[in-house]
């Protein structure tokens, strides 16, 4: 994980407090897809992090697996989903905001779903 790699390197000397943490979570697959399914799920999610967001956030980033529930307001039911939080720590600015909505929106018109849930939080950064 890059964040804990570069937490305790005394040769990253970027800190301060003008950092955003975003957190983004993605749905890859419906729990109920099948192997064949969820690997071809997870091979598009990993082409979408080496296209969209790995140009964008080069200096570093993480990625967790989780499972996610959510009700959809379309269909006024609960989806249960394979999922993946991406987590970028970055110095605030408009195009580093432009950049994070950019990823929303790529995955969004990749797979049609109807929402990529994003949490921001200023941070105090130490390398």
């Amino acid at each position: 994980m890059f964040l804990a790699a570069c937490a305790h390197d005394a040769t990253h000397t970027r800190a301060g407090s003008d950092w955003v943490q975003t957190e983004l979570f993605f749905g890859v697959a419906s729990k109920s897809a099948d192997a064949a399914l969820i690997a071809q799920r997870e091979q598009r999610w990993q082409n979408f992090l080496d296209k969209e967001v790995t140009p964008r956030f080069p200096d570093g980033l993480s990625v967790f697996d989780v499972s996610g529930q959510w009700l959809s307001p379309k269909k006024g039911t609960i989806s249960y989903e394979h999922s993946k939080a991406l987590l970028i720590l970055y110095h605030d600015s408009p195009q580093r905001r432009a950049d994070i909505e950019a990823i929303r929106d790529a995955w969004k018109t990749l797979t049609s779903d109807e929402s990529v849930l994003r949490i921001n939080q200023n941070v105090d950064v130490s390398f």
